[in-house]
């Protein structure tokens, strides 16, 4: 994060004051990628306006949530509403640790946000998809990654971020354990087309998951040693879909599909929530799964829908 040098005199109070903010949205929310768009819009905003947080009025708040950016363009309503919540938020911990006493996004309307309809590939759609990824080394990595995010409904980072150590085997079933959005974890089951899918990428990369470190990733990357890059495969895909007809599109898509997907066999909103690991399940729910493996009955309905 950069330094913050615009807070007059009273800089590093400041300073402190924002690191601390930052450090507990990151334990609260448990992503860093949030943690790193809030300082960068928070470094914009005090750069742009000059003063001190004690100082700033609505009207430059304003001024700065509904400003053109640096991108000349005029933000949209989604826009809006991040800059003007994030700021909000560091002002409710200043109030809350006696800093400042209020809070000048309070007296501002928020836009209202037309929501788009999530979208979500289909069985055939899918088909499609893995029918256009090459039989080479980084495409069977590709068509891992991409089984794996449809049929276990992890989050990009999760699955990307998945090491040989993650994995167990028992009783000829094997299961992942995963590292979610407010630190939430468990150990699920991983369905048997994904797991092949993983040990023939990485055999094509010469690597035995027998015989890896833990710490070793699942996505090996023909430009080191390293797991291929968050960008890497998202370049990957939106080639992918090009080829296949279907509309560019990102990670994110698979959890779509999945919920989607599950849907279709005929699993309930619940079971589908659950799977999901959307903020609904009960904490005893969540205290469970940490003690142990959650078996997945679905999988193969869903295997079956897009072939594999």
């Amino acid at each position: 994060m950069q330094t913050i040098t615009t807070f007059d005199n009273t800089a590093e109070g400041w300073e402190r004051s924002l690191y601390a903010f930052l450090a507990e949205k990151e334990r609260r929310s448990g992503s860093r990628r949030t943690v790193v768009g809030y300082s960068r819009m928070l470094q914009h905003f005090f750069g742009t306006v000059g003063k001190p947080p004690d100082r700033v009025t609505s009207p430059e708040v304003f001024a700065w949530g509904y400003g053109v950016g640096l991108s000349g363009k005029q933000p949209s309503s989604v826009t809006i509403g991040a800059r003007l919540a994030c700021l909000s938020s560091f002002y409710r911990f200043l109030i809350r640790m006696d800093i400042v006493s209020s809070n000048p996004c309070d007296a501002l309307e928020r836009p209202r946000v037309q929501v788009g309809t999530p979208r979500g590939l289909t069985g055939d759609d899918i088909r499609k998809l893995l029918a256009v990824i090459p039989a080479t080394p980084v495409g069977l990595r590709d068509r891992a990654i991409i089984l794996t995010l449809t049929l276990t409904g992890r989050r990009r980072a999760e699955v990307l971020n998945m090491v040989a150590g993650d994995l167990t085997h028992e009783d000829g079933v094997t299961w992942y354990r995963y590292r979610g959005k407010g630190n939430k974890q468990g150990n699920r089951e991983l369905p048997q087309p994904a797991y092949v899918a993983i040990t023939a990428a990485l055999s094509a990369f010469g690597r035995d998951i027998a015989t890896m470190p833990p710490d070793a990733s699942l996505w090996p990357s023909s430009a080191g040693h390293g797991g291929v890059t968050s960008g890497t495969f998202y370049g990957n895909l939106r080639r992918y879909l090009k080829v296949a007809g279907l509309p560019l599109a990102g990670v994110h898509i698979f959890r779509h599909s999945a919920a989607k997907l599950r849907r279709d066999a005929g699993e309930s909103i619940e079971n589908v929530s659950r799977f999901l690991d959307h903020s609904s399940l009960q904490v005893t729910s969540i205290y469970l799964r940490r003690l142990e493996g959650e078996a997945d009955g679905s999988w193969g309905k869903v295997a079956a829908a897009i072939g594999v």
